[in-house]
């Protein structure tokens, strides 16, 4: 076994093992970490492996959050069917936005992200009777169910976020050891090689916008089903700026 794999399964481990000598309020904290260490995951993926700065990345962390939430809310939808809505929403928003802010390259990409997001922000904003805005709306407990598993249950519910990190770890992992993961690293050190050598820069690039935007819609959509709420908040620049930072203080491409 690499050393790489024996710390991935071993913080593993210990995160499963903490609930036993957690207080509830600690866990319950915990698990929102787990969560958003999901989301900084995918983050991982665009910067730390692709070397691409974006400042969107609030826009696929609210498309994951609406896109449970709503189907949730106004459609009834249970929480699988949910969960699966925020993944793909996530993933479908940052396929459009690659495809348009990929044209661009440096600076002119991290500010193209940056409107997007606020575009998003300011569309969460307008449709208020769907949305309610900044004061958003709480999902019905009754929804936050898998088969009979209750997610606002503590103990489901940190379980629920251990299971996502888990995966989510995993899939990153995997992705850093693949031929694909090598290829994103060669564009972050040097794009122009990387293209003469053969490769179709813009479709990797693209593969890890959309990768990332997949980790983005799911912590987004598991955070909304988890605590049961869903606002306006997840779609501002806070939340395209703190994954930056916890890459940052983690180790970008670690």
């Amino acid at each position: 076994m690499s050393r790489a794999l024996a710390l991935h399964l071993g913080l593993l481990a210990l995160l499963l093992a903490l609930p036993l000598v957690l207080a509830p309020y600690h866990q319950g904290n915990l698990a929102r970490v787990m969560v958003l260490a999901c989301f900084a995951t995918g983050y991982n993926i665009l910067f730390g492996y692709t070397g691409l700065l974006s400042l969107g990345h609030a826009l696929f962390l609210a498309a994951g959050v609406y896109g449970a939430g709503l189907t949730a809310e106004h459609l009834g939808w249970s929480a699988l069917p949910a969960l699966l809505a925020g993944i793909a929403a996530g993933g479908a928003v940052a396929l459009g936005t690659g495809l348009l802010a990929l044209r661009t390259t440096g600076v002119a990409f991290l500010i193209v992200t940056l409107m997007f997001a606020q575009a998003g922000y300011l569309t969460a904003l307008y449709w208020q009777e769907w949305t309610l805005g900044e004061e958003g709306f709480v999902i019905d407990r009754a929804l936050r169910a898998v088969g009979p598993f209750d997610l606002s249950d503590p103990d489901t519910r940190y379980l629920a976020a251990w299971a996502l990190y888990a995966l989510g770890l995993a899939g990153a992992y995997r992705l850093a050891t693949s031929a694909p993961g090598r290829v994103l690293v060669a564009i972050r050190e040097n794009e122009e090689r990387t293209r003469m050598l053969g490769y179709d820069t813009f479709r990797y690039k693209l593969l890890a916008v959309v990768l990332s935007g997949l980790y983005a819609g799911a912590a987004g959509a598991a955070y909304a089903l988890l605590f049961g709420y869903v606002g306006a908040t997840f779609a501002t620049i806070q939340y395209s700026i703190l994954p930056l930072l916890w890459v940052l203080v983690g180790g970008a491409g670690t």
